[in-house]
């Protein structure tokens, strides 16, 4: 118990001098840091960057589909045509929704769906220049890397070429999806027919290279080890070194409703989600914003997660995403700006309206 709390301290001394971690660090941090441990480091880390900000913002959510080509075991959002709860927004009925929108100050609108088995990368470059007509002020993050490899891929353009028209159409940045953990033996028992995690790490540096930010996420607590999140992360970070393009990091938990999955992997425990997160904010040390997705999370939970690190709680959402819901979260995935300054204070920090660059517009 003594070397590991002397190791323990070792590595904390290390990261608080500003050093990077390496991944047999990391490692141990999962497998020896407690909680309490962890939110004492996170505070002491938080006092000497001097920051007590959280951010969030005002956004709301296009899913076009849950249609899907793949057959994801961990997902409870995909449907067959013709299957109860399937669905494929038409162009009038997504104006509809954006119309909605038009005058309550939204500053982004996130876009993200199944993988269509038909749709084309013209149908979708349709979706972000209505976006940008109806909404001007607003920020597009749109499409997975498992969307864009597929659009692309049905269009012949290479990835260069199809970020270059998504950008001419009014795209301003990727979100993280897809990334769920790196490692090939995870991916072929949970995710075999996706993208792998080179393409995804190249999806993600060519938008970079490009001037296209973009989040990064991981999918945790289903039948990953540690060692398979911190090579995940590592993969992340290195990225993060060289392009400089992700502007946050999710952590995304499993959850074990109405999918392939659900009888054979247990969701992991709260105390896990905050050590996790705690674990996230230390080695990721070139990622700037670490964000508690409080749809996933559960409003409670998430505002906890300031405490471990997190910085950000994501946005208003006013009940445009399903992902969640679908698996088994019964919390109703609206805030309004007033409740998520109210959690943001209560939890002992600021609340900083953001936009999606991450630049302040409230202080």
């Amino acid at each position: 118990m003594m070397d590991n709390q002397k190791t323990l301290d070792s590595i904390r001394g290390k990261h608080l001098r500003g050093e990077r971690l390496t991944p047999a660090e990391g490692l141990y941090l999962y497998e020896h840091a407690s909680l309490p441990y962890l939110a004492a480091w996170i505070a002491d880390w938080r006092e000497s960057i001097g920051s007590n900000q959280v951010f969030y913002n005002r956004n709301f959510h296009i899913e076009p589909t849950n249609l899907c080509v793949n057959h994801c075991k961990f997902c409870s959002y995909r449907k067959q045509r013709g299957e109860e709860g399937a669905w494929e927004m038409t162009m009038p009925q997504m104006e509809a929704l954006i119309r909605s929108y038009q005058g309550k100050g939204i500053t982004e609108v996130h876009v993200v769906g199944g993988v269509h088995p038909e749709w084309d990368i013209h149908y979708y470059a349709g979706i972000v220049r209505m976006i940008r007509q109806m909404l001007p002020e607003a920020h597009v993050k749109a499409f997975s890397a498992e969307e864009i490899v597929q659009m692309f891929k049905n269009a012949g353009m290479s990835l260069e070429e199809g970020f270059l028209f998504l950008k001419e159409q009014g795209l301003g940045s990727i979100p993280g999806g897809g990334a769920e953990i790196f490692a090939k033996e995870v991916r072929s028992k949970v995710c075999f027919e996706k993208i792998s995690a080179k393409q995804w790490l190249e999806v993600h540096k060519t938008a970079h290279v490009l001037g296209i930010e973009s989040n990064a996420t991981m999918l945790y607590g289903h039948v990953e080890r540690f060692e398979h999140r911190i090579d995940h992360l590592t993969q992340l970070r290195d990225l993060q070194s060289q392009t400089g393009g992700f502007n946050a990091f999710i952590p995304l938990k499993y959850r074990n409703r109405n999918n392939l999955m659900g009888t054979e992997c247990r969701e992991v425990s709260a105390l896990e989600d905050l050590r996790n997160m705690a674990i996230c904010r230390i080695y990721l040390d070139n990622i700037p914003n670490l964000k508690a997705y409080w749809p996933m999370l559960g409003k409670d939970l998430a505002q906890l997660a300031l405490t471990f690190g997190a910085n950000d709680m994501d946005g208003t959402i006013d009940e445009t995403t399903k992902i969640y819901t679908m698996a088994g979260m019964n919390e109703k995935a609206t805030m309004t700006v007033d409740s998520l300054k109210k959690l943001i204070r209560d939890a002992g920090f600021v609340p900083i309206e953001r936009d999606s660059h991450y630049r302040p517009l409230s202080l």
